[in-house]
């Protein structure tokens, strides 16, 4: 039974105060958790299938080449949080090679996706019991009380841990370290730094479907906030962001207008922009440093040969 308690009225009222929030501030931003409605899943994992877009293939090779090393750093009768778990796909990997897994528990936003995945997981591992939570990662939540307590793993796989901020970075390294208890470990996916045009060409591809995900948000708030936003009026744009370390998305206004949301009116000036999403880009050792300074160790790491991208195996302290 997926766990939502009144989630979808509570999604929408923080979503509409998101918006008008982030439409208030000088540099005017969108969390980019909202990205991620069911058309924003979709469009996320054509992204996945892109020559540009590198993570994904990376990443999964990197599951598949380590699966034994993996499976035994989760050890026997492992229950596995998956946080923000999407379609599941690099998940089957992992699955497939645990020793005997007591349970599955996906989290994400996408409340209707996320059945999706359940019911996709169920089939493809019938023996399995899979207990999806329809909840905000980046926000406090506590797992159900029929999910095992013992033998937890937290899952997060992708590069989503660049899309937080540093102060945000540590409360959800926290946050997964107090739902997996002491002797509780995690498996976190972090893409890592390298040169500048293969980044920005990962975040803006030369097919639209990029652009597609970013303005689907403009979309997302016109379905569902009553919004007043000209489509055709706002373009996708990647920027590197040096001092950050981070790839940024953002909207730009094609001239200056007005857009409306839920009843309340933003001017927008020609060439203004919209901050949609940051993607952090990390080393080694910087990625190492914030596990550290939330409560975890370094157990393991393992990366492809070009070290483009790296999975963390971490122990909580």
């Amino acid at each position: 039974m997926l766990e939502r308690v009144d989630v979808k009225t509570r999604q929408a009222d923080a979503f509409r105060a998101d918006v008008w929030a982030g439409l208030s501030r000088p540099q005017k931003t969108l969390p980019s958790r909202w990205l991620y409605d069911d058309r924003g899943c979709a469009l996320f994992e054509a992204i996945t299938q892109l020559d540009e877009y590198y993570p994904t293939r990376t990443e999964t090779a990197i599951l598949k080449d380590d699966a034994a090393q993996i499976a035994a750093f989760c050890g026997r009768d492992a229950v596995l949080l998956e946080y923000g778990a999407g379609a599941g796909l690099k998940t089957e990997i992992v699955l497939d090679a645990l020793d005997a897994p007591q349970l599955y528990a996906p989290i994400d936003i996408a409340a209707d996706f996320l059945e999706q995945t359940a019911a996709r997981i169920r089939r493809r591992f019938p023996g399995l019991p899979v207990h999806p939570i329809a909840a905000d990662f980046t926000s406090d939540f506590d797992i159900p009380s029929h999910v095992p307590s013992e033998r937890r793993i937290a899952f997060f796989p992708g590069s989503t841990i660049g899309n937080l901020d540093a102060d945000e970075t540590l409360a959800f390294l926290e946050r997964m370290r107090h739902h997996v208890g002491g002797g509780g470990r995690a498996i976190i996916g972090a893409d890592l730094k390298k040169d500048v045009s293969t980044l920005i060409a990962a975040y803006d591809d030369r097919h639209g479907v990029t652009a597609a995900f970013n303005l689907n948000l403009l979309a997302r708030i016109n379905r569902e906030l009553s919004g007043k936003f000209a489509l055709d009026q706002f373009v996708h744009e990647a920027r590197w962001n040096e001092s950050e370390s981070a790839i940024e998305m953002h909207l730009v206004s094609l001239k200056e207008q007005v857009a409306a949301v839920a009843g309340r009116s933003f001017a927008f000036r020609r060439g203004e922009t919209i901050h949609t999403e940051s993607s952090r880009k990390y080393s080694i050792e910087s990625f190492s440093d914030f596990a550290m300074r939330s409560g975890w160790r370094d157990r393991a790491i393992w990366t492809d040969p070009q070290r483009r991208f790296a999975l963390f195996g971490l122990s909580a302290e």
